[in-house]
Protein backbone atom coordinates (compact mmCIF):
# COMPACT_ATOMS: atom_id res chain seq x y z
CA UNK A 1 0.00 0.00 0.00
CA UNK A 2 2.91 2.26 0.81
CA UNK A 3 4.31 1.63 -2.50
CA UNK A 4 0.97 2.04 -4.52
CA UNK A 5 0.41 5.43 -2.23
CA UNK A 6 4.09 6.63 -3.41
CA UNK A 7 3.75 6.29 -7.21
CA UNK A 8 0.39 7.52 -7.02
CA UNK A 9 2.31 10.62 -5.21
CA UNK A 10 5.20 10.67 -8.12
CA UNK A 11 2.52 10.76 -10.93
CA UNK A 12 0.10 13.68 -8.54
CA UNK A 13 -2.73 11.81 -9.52
CA UNK A 14 -4.69 14.33 -8.18
CA UNK A 15 -4.18 16.56 -10.76
CA UNK A 16 -5.71 14.21 -13.52
CA UNK A 17 -8.99 15.81 -12.10
CA UNK A 18 -8.03 18.81 -14.86
CA UNK A 19 -7.83 16.69 -18.11
CA UNK A 20 -10.30 14.34 -17.42
CA UNK A 21 -13.54 16.10 -17.55
CA UNK A 22 -12.48 17.64 -20.44
CA UNK A 23 -12.08 14.12 -21.77
CA UNK A 24 -15.59 13.16 -20.58
CA UNK A 25 -17.28 16.21 -22.50
CA UNK A 26 -15.29 14.94 -25.88
CA UNK A 27 -16.67 11.54 -24.91
CA UNK A 28 -20.39 12.54 -24.44
CA UNK A 29 -20.26 14.86 -27.34
CA UNK A 30 -18.78 12.36 -29.38
CA UNK A 31 -21.30 10.07 -28.35
CA UNK A 32 -24.46 12.81 -28.78
CA UNK A 33 -22.92 12.62 -32.48
CA UNK A 34 -22.82 9.26 -33.25
CA UNK A 35 -26.71 8.71 -32.19
CA UNK A 36 -27.99 12.04 -33.27
CA UNK A 37 -26.08 13.64 -35.99
CA UNK A 38 -23.91 16.76 -35.64
CA UNK A 39 -24.13 20.07 -35.02
CA UNK A 40 -26.99 21.94 -34.22
CA UNK A 41 -27.66 20.43 -30.33
CA UNK A 42 -30.93 22.55 -29.89
CA UNK A 43 -32.75 21.21 -32.38
CA UNK A 44 -31.69 17.36 -31.06
CA UNK A 45 -32.80 17.72 -27.50
CA UNK A 46 -36.35 17.52 -28.44
CA UNK A 47 -35.59 14.59 -30.13
CA UNK A 48 -33.87 13.24 -26.88
CA UNK A 49 -36.73 13.82 -25.05
CA UNK A 50 -39.39 11.47 -27.36
CA UNK A 51 -36.72 8.77 -27.77
CA UNK A 52 -35.19 8.75 -23.72
CA UNK A 53 -32.74 9.84 -21.82
CA UNK A 54 -29.03 9.03 -21.38
CA UNK A 55 -29.52 5.64 -20.59
CA UNK A 56 -31.26 4.71 -23.49
CA UNK A 57 -28.63 6.27 -25.29
CA UNK A 58 -25.38 4.46 -23.87
CA UNK A 59 -25.47 0.99 -24.91
CA UNK A 60 -23.90 -2.22 -23.08
CA UNK A 61 -20.69 -1.29 -25.49
CA UNK A 62 -20.35 2.33 -24.68
CA UNK A 63 -19.65 1.06 -20.85
CA UNK A 64 -16.60 -0.32 -22.29
CA UNK A 65 -15.66 1.61 -24.68
CA UNK A 66 -15.72 4.48 -22.01
CA UNK A 67 -13.94 2.27 -19.35
CA UNK A 68 -11.04 2.03 -22.04
CA UNK A 69 -11.03 6.00 -22.49
CA UNK A 70 -10.68 6.44 -18.99
CA UNK A 71 -7.59 3.65 -19.02
CA UNK A 72 -6.03 5.63 -22.06
CA UNK A 73 -6.26 9.04 -19.86
CA UNK A 74 -5.12 7.49 -16.87
CA UNK A 75 -2.13 5.99 -18.42
CA UNK A 76 -1.10 8.51 -21.18
CA UNK A 77 -1.00 11.02 -17.95
CA UNK A 78 0.66 8.79 -15.44
CA UNK A 79 3.41 8.10 -18.05
CA UNK A 80 3.94 12.06 -18.75
CA UNK A 81 4.37 12.54 -15.24
CA UNK A 82 6.76 9.55 -14.11
CA UNK A 83 9.03 10.63 -17.60
CA UNK A 84 8.79 14.32 -16.42
CA UNK A 85 9.84 13.13 -13.03
CA UNK A 86 12.30 10.78 -14.27
CA UNK A 87 14.00 13.42 -16.37
CA UNK A 88 13.84 16.61 -14.19
CA UNK A 89 15.55 14.36 -11.25
CA UNK A 90 18.60 16.18 -11.32
CA UNK A 91 17.21 19.72 -11.54
CA UNK A 92 14.66 18.62 -8.66
CA UNK A 93 17.08 17.65 -6.49
CA UNK A 94 18.88 21.41 -6.39
CA UNK A 95 15.03 22.99 -6.19
CA UNK A 96 14.28 23.46 -2.33
CA UNK A 97 10.63 23.27 -3.95
CA UNK A 98 10.91 20.34 -5.43
CA UNK A 99 13.64 18.24 -3.43
CA UNK A 100 11.26 16.19 -1.32
CA UNK A 101 10.09 14.85 -4.12
CA UNK A 102 10.31 10.86 -4.82
CA UNK A 103 12.81 10.55 -6.56
CA UNK A 104 15.28 12.98 -5.64
CA UNK A 105 14.36 12.11 -1.71
CA UNK A 106 15.17 8.53 -2.71
CA UNK A 107 11.68 6.80 -1.88
CA UNK A 108 11.82 5.75 -5.61
CA UNK A 109 14.71 5.02 -7.85
CA UNK A 110 15.01 6.69 -10.99
CA UNK A 111 14.99 3.19 -12.88
CA UNK A 112 12.13 1.75 -11.04
CA UNK A 113 10.65 5.60 -12.54
CA UNK A 114 11.47 4.67 -16.24
CA UNK A 115 10.19 1.47 -15.83
CA UNK A 116 6.52 2.63 -14.76
CA UNK A 117 6.68 5.33 -17.58
CA UNK A 118 7.37 2.46 -20.40
CA UNK A 119 4.65 0.30 -18.34
CA UNK A 120 2.46 2.79 -19.22
CA UNK A 121 3.12 3.80 -22.04
CA UNK A 122 2.47 0.19 -23.57
CA UNK A 123 -0.69 -0.03 -22.02
CA UNK A 124 -1.85 3.38 -23.29
CA UNK A 125 -0.98 1.89 -26.60
CA UNK A 126 -2.78 -1.51 -25.78
CA UNK A 127 -5.99 0.59 -24.63
CA UNK A 128 -6.06 1.94 -27.78
CA UNK A 129 -5.97 -1.21 -29.91
CA UNK A 130 -9.07 -2.10 -28.69
CA UNK A 131 -10.76 0.75 -29.54
CA UNK A 132 -10.41 1.98 -33.24
CA UNK A 133 -7.66 1.34 -35.62
CA UNK A 134 -7.49 5.81 -35.61
CA UNK A 135 -6.95 6.00 -32.20
CA UNK A 136 -4.72 2.89 -32.25
CA UNK A 137 -2.19 4.30 -35.34
CA UNK A 138 -2.27 8.12 -33.50
CA UNK A 139 -0.94 7.16 -29.97
CA UNK A 140 2.48 7.34 -31.16
CA UNK A 141 2.01 11.13 -31.79
CA UNK A 142 0.14 11.25 -28.71
CA UNK A 143 3.09 10.09 -26.68
CA UNK A 144 4.98 11.77 -28.26
CA UNK A 145 3.83 15.18 -27.35
CA UNK A 146 3.32 14.02 -24.05
CA UNK A 147 6.75 12.68 -23.27
CA UNK A 148 8.49 15.04 -25.49
CA UNK A 149 7.01 17.80 -23.56
CA UNK A 150 9.56 16.90 -20.47
CA UNK A 151 12.45 18.32 -22.69
CA UNK A 152 11.26 21.72 -24.11
CA UNK A 153 12.17 23.29 -20.66
CA UNK A 154 15.31 22.69 -21.75
CA UNK A 155 15.25 24.95 -25.35
CA UNK A 156 11.87 27.57 -25.00
CA UNK A 157 10.07 29.67 -22.60
CA UNK A 158 6.57 27.53 -25.22
CA UNK A 159 7.13 24.57 -22.90
CA UNK A 160 3.74 25.84 -21.18
CA UNK A 161 1.70 25.79 -24.00
CA UNK A 162 3.10 22.11 -25.19
CA UNK A 163 2.09 21.14 -21.62
CA UNK A 164 -1.15 22.96 -23.08
CA UNK A 165 -1.02 20.65 -26.19
CA UNK A 166 -0.28 17.61 -24.07
CA UNK A 167 -3.75 17.91 -22.07
CA UNK A 168 -5.78 19.19 -24.82
CA UNK A 169 -5.52 15.79 -26.84
CA UNK A 170 -8.17 14.74 -23.76
CA UNK A 171 -10.89 15.95 -25.37
CA UNK A 172 -10.43 15.42 -29.15
CA UNK A 173 -9.15 11.69 -28.44
CA UNK A 174 -11.94 11.01 -26.39
CA UNK A 175 -14.41 12.27 -29.69
CA UNK A 176 -12.18 9.75 -31.96
CA UNK A 177 -12.94 6.93 -29.50
CA UNK A 178 -16.54 7.39 -29.97
CA UNK A 179 -16.76 8.38 -33.61
CA UNK A 180 -13.42 7.25 -35.16
CA UNK A 181 -13.39 11.19 -37.57
CA UNK A 182 -12.72 14.51 -36.58
CA UNK A 183 -15.02 17.18 -36.03
CA UNK A 184 -14.75 21.20 -35.39
CA UNK A 185 -17.03 21.21 -32.15
CA UNK A 186 -13.93 18.88 -29.93
CA UNK A 187 -11.64 20.83 -31.80
CA UNK A 188 -12.76 23.89 -30.36
CA UNK A 189 -13.20 22.74 -26.28
CA UNK A 190 -8.86 21.68 -27.30
CA UNK A 191 -8.03 25.05 -27.81
CA UNK A 192 -9.71 25.93 -24.75
CA UNK A 193 -7.48 23.49 -22.98
CA UNK A 194 -4.58 24.47 -24.80
CA UNK A 195 -4.94 28.25 -23.41
CA UNK A 196 -6.53 27.39 -20.36
CA UNK A 197 -3.47 24.67 -18.92
CA UNK A 198 -1.15 27.20 -20.83
CA UNK A 199 -2.22 29.99 -18.59
CA UNK A 200 -2.20 28.09 -15.13
CA UNK A 201 0.93 26.37 -15.64
CA UNK A 202 2.57 29.79 -15.93
CA UNK A 203 1.19 30.77 -12.58
CA UNK A 204 2.46 28.01 -11.21
CA UNK A 205 6.24 27.88 -12.70
CA UNK A 206 6.62 32.18 -10.96
CA UNK A 207 7.66 29.89 -7.79
CA UNK A 208 10.55 28.52 -10.14
CA UNK A 209 11.56 31.87 -11.80
CA UNK A 210 14.77 32.45 -9.94
CA UNK A 211 15.73 28.76 -10.32
CA UNK A 212 15.37 28.42 -13.25
CA UNK A 213 17.20 31.22 -14.60
CA UNK A 214 19.90 29.87 -12.18
CA UNK A 215 19.86 26.64 -14.12
CA UNK A 216 19.54 27.76 -17.67
CA UNK A 217 16.25 26.66 -18.07
CA UNK A 218 13.04 28.20 -19.91
CA UNK A 219 10.29 29.63 -18.80
CA UNK A 220 7.72 32.28 -19.12
CA UNK A 221 7.95 33.68 -16.37
CA UNK A 222 11.90 33.41 -16.44
CA UNK A 223 12.24 34.80 -19.58
CA UNK A 224 9.63 38.46 -19.19
CA UNK A 225 9.80 37.79 -15.25
CA UNK A 226 6.50 37.52 -12.91
CA UNK A 227 5.00 40.74 -13.93
CA UNK A 228 4.54 40.01 -17.52
CA UNK A 229 4.15 36.31 -17.00
CA UNK A 230 0.68 37.58 -15.32
CA UNK A 231 -0.13 39.32 -18.56
CA UNK A 232 0.47 36.49 -20.76
CA UNK A 233 -1.02 33.69 -18.39
CA UNK A 234 -4.30 36.40 -18.26
CA UNK A 235 -4.63 36.77 -22.17
CA UNK A 236 -4.41 32.98 -22.66
CA UNK A 237 -7.08 32.33 -20.01
CA UNK A 238 -8.92 35.39 -22.23
CA UNK A 239 -8.41 33.39 -25.20
CA UNK A 240 -9.80 29.98 -23.24
CA UNK A 241 -12.59 31.75 -22.30
CA UNK A 242 -13.40 33.03 -25.70
CA UNK A 243 -12.86 28.89 -27.20
CA UNK A 244 -15.92 27.93 -24.58
CA UNK A 245 -17.65 30.83 -25.81
CA UNK A 246 -17.26 29.57 -29.58
CA UNK A 247 -17.67 25.96 -28.42
CA UNK A 248 -21.14 26.79 -27.03
CA UNK A 249 -22.43 29.09 -29.85
CA UNK A 250 -21.40 26.55 -32.74
CA UNK A 251 -22.86 23.71 -31.00
CA UNK A 252 -26.37 25.37 -30.31
CA UNK A 253 -26.36 24.71 -26.72
CA UNK A 254 -28.64 24.81 -24.08
CA UNK A 255 -28.63 27.11 -21.17
CA UNK A 256 -27.61 24.76 -18.60
CA UNK A 257 -24.00 25.12 -21.08
CA UNK A 258 -24.09 28.82 -20.34
CA UNK A 259 -24.21 28.46 -16.63
CA UNK A 260 -21.53 26.00 -16.59
CA UNK A 261 -19.10 28.71 -19.28
CA UNK A 262 -20.15 31.55 -16.24
CA UNK A 263 -18.60 29.16 -13.25
CA UNK A 264 -15.81 28.07 -15.56
CA UNK A 265 -14.47 31.89 -16.62
CA UNK A 266 -15.27 32.78 -13.20
CA UNK A 267 -12.81 30.51 -11.79
CA UNK A 268 -10.01 31.78 -14.19
CA UNK A 269 -10.69 35.48 -13.43
CA UNK A 270 -10.66 34.36 -9.58
CA UNK A 271 -6.95 32.46 -9.82
CA UNK A 272 -5.76 35.81 -11.72
CA UNK A 273 -6.98 37.95 -9.03
CA UNK A 274 -5.52 36.03 -6.05
CA UNK A 275 -2.08 35.48 -7.62
CA UNK A 276 0.12 39.28 -7.80
CA UNK A 277 3.69 39.21 -8.56
CA UNK A 278 5.21 40.18 -4.89
CA UNK A 279 2.95 37.63 -3.42
CA UNK A 280 2.86 33.65 -4.05
CA UNK A 281 1.50 32.74 -1.19
CA UNK A 282 -1.79 31.41 -3.03
CA UNK A 283 -0.51 30.22 -5.76
CA UNK A 284 -1.77 26.27 -4.80
CA UNK A 285 -5.22 27.92 -4.56
CA UNK A 286 -4.86 29.10 -7.90
CA UNK A 287 -3.42 26.08 -9.70
CA UNK A 288 -5.39 23.61 -7.45
CA UNK A 289 -8.73 24.11 -6.47
CA UNK A 290 -9.95 26.70 -9.20
CA UNK A 291 -9.16 24.99 -11.59
CA UNK A 292 -10.02 21.82 -9.98
CA UNK A 293 -13.55 23.75 -9.60
CA UNK A 294 -13.84 24.93 -13.03
CA UNK A 295 -13.11 21.32 -14.98
CA UNK A 296 -15.24 19.75 -12.78
CA UNK A 297 -18.47 21.62 -12.76
CA UNK A 298 -17.98 22.77 -16.52
CA UNK A 299 -18.01 19.19 -17.51
CA UNK A 300 -20.86 18.80 -15.42
CA UNK A 301 -23.13 21.13 -16.87
CA UNK A 302 -21.93 20.40 -20.78
CA UNK A 303 -23.30 16.66 -20.19
CA UNK A 304 -26.12 17.49 -18.37
CA UNK A 305 -27.11 20.31 -21.28
CA UNK A 306 -26.77 17.44 -23.95
CA UNK A 307 -29.25 15.20 -22.25
CA UNK A 308 -32.08 17.04 -21.14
Amino acid sequence: MTTVKNYLSLIKFSHTIFALPFALVGFFIGLFHKRYGEIPFSGSHNVIREEGQLSDVFSGDMWVLLLLVLGCMVTARTAAMAFNRYLDRHYDAKNPRTSVREIPSGIIKPGNALEFTIVNCLLFIGFTWFINPLCFFLSPVALLVILGYSYTKRFTPLCHLILGLGLSLAPIGAYLAVTAHFALLPIFFSLAVICWVSGFDIIYALQDEEFDKSQQLYSIPASVGKRNALRVSRFLHVLSSLFVIAAGWYGGFGYLYWMGVVVFCGMLVYQQSIVKPADLSRVNLAFMTANGIASVVFAIFVITDLFT
